[in-house]
C-alpha cells in the first residue's frame, strides 16, 4: 500500500481520500492546541500561503495523546485554529496517532520514517528527558513522540522526510522548497 490507499476523515465526518492529493507535496502533521509548540500553527500557514498554489498541501490533524493539550471538540479546534493563526489548510477530526486506535495513516507514515532523534538545544534535550521518564525505549520505536510531528510526502507519493517539533520550522521550509 502507498500513502494514496489511504483517507482521513475531516470535521464534518466526511472521509477524505488522500488520493485527492495525487501530484502534490504533502505535510502531514499532528497538532495540539495547548502545547509549547502550538505557534508552529504560525509557520506552517506562512508556507501554505507561500506554496499552497505551487502544488502544497498541509493536512493537519489534530490529536489529544500528548498530555492531553487537545482539548475541545473538532469544531472549537478549528475555530482556535482560525481565530489565533487564520489556518487555511485542512483539518481534520481529532485521531490517534499511536496505540491501538492509531489512524492506519499513521501507521504506514511510521513505517516509512522512524523517530530519528529531537536533533540538538534545550528543547531537543528537553524533550529526550521527558521522554526518558515516560518510554525508557523511546529512542528504539518509530511512534510519534509529541504534538507537531510533520511527514512530508513528496508528489510522487514518497515519504520523504519527518521533522519532529523540536525542529527548526527553517528546515521544513527548505525541504518543502526543494520538492515544491
Amino acid at each position: 500500500m502507498g500513502i494514496y490507499d489511504y483517507s482521513v476523515i475531516n470535521t464534518a465526518g466526511e472521509e477524505v481520500s488522500l488520493k485527492n492529493f495525487e501530484g502534490k507535496v504533502l505535510v502531514i502533521v499532528n497538532t495540539a492546541t495547548g502545547c509549547g509548540f502550538t505557534p508552529q500553527y504560525k509557520d506552517l500557514e506562512a508556507l501554505h500561503e507561500k506554496y499552497h498554489d505551487q502544488g502544497l498541501e498541509i493536512i493537519d490533524i489534530p490529536c489529544n495523546q500528548f498530555a492531553g493539550q487537545t482539548p475541545g471538540t473538532d469544531e472549537e479546534i478549528h475555530e482556535f485554529c482560525t481565530l489565533h493563526y487564520n489556518t487555511q489548510f485542512p483539518q481534520m477530526k481529532k485521531s490517534d496517532v499511536n496505540g491501538e486506535n492509531a489512524l492506519p495513516l499513521y501507521v504506514y507514515l511510521k513505517s516509512q520514517k522512524g523517530f530519528e532523534g529531537f536533533g540538538k538545544g534545550p528543547m531537543a534535550l528537553a524533550m529526550s528527558a521527558m521522554l526518558k521518564k515516560l518510554d525508557k525505549d523511546y529512542k528504539n520505536n518509530p511512534d510519534i513522540k509529541w504534538n507537531f510531528t510533520k511527514f512530508v510526502v513528496d508528489r510522487q507519493g514518497n515519504v520523504v522526510a519527518r521533522f519532529e517539533p523540536t525542529q527548526k520550522m527553517e528546515d521544513l521550509a527548505a525541504c518543502v522548497d526543494r520538492l515544491i
